[in-house]
């Protein structure tokens, strides 16, 4: 059986993220950036906590601005970039995994 209001007890949660998804993720704007240069091992991660501790220029260094909240994004990114690691340690190594989508 479904408790009374039971849609009602993810809305905090919901308000929470907004933010972080309306802002963009650090670690896809990290990526998506493709700057030379730029960290690939846990880079949204890194974008974030750079961002915390008052960090100058993001875009020097990764290619890409900060969220508009870091606190906020930082957990998604970490756990994003805990999920992509084995393909960041791959392409920091020079491994070409050749993927391709569709035909």
């Amino acid at each position: 059986m479904s408790e009374p209001g039971g849609a009602n007890k993810f809305a905090p949660a919901l308000l929470l993220l907004a933010p972080v998804l309306l802002g963009g993720c650090a670690s896809v704007r990290v990526l998506d950036a493709a700057q030379p240069g730029a960290p690939l091992i846990y880079a949204g991660t890194r974008l974030d906590w750079y961002a915390l501790n008052g960090g100058c220029c993001p875009r020097d260094h990764f290619g890409a601005e900060a969220p508009k909240h870091p606190a906020l994004d930082l957990p998604a990114s970490a756990l994003l970039d805990t999920l992509l690691l084995p393909l960041a340690i791959a392409a920091e190594l020079g491994v070409g995994l050749q993927v391709r989508g569709g035909n």
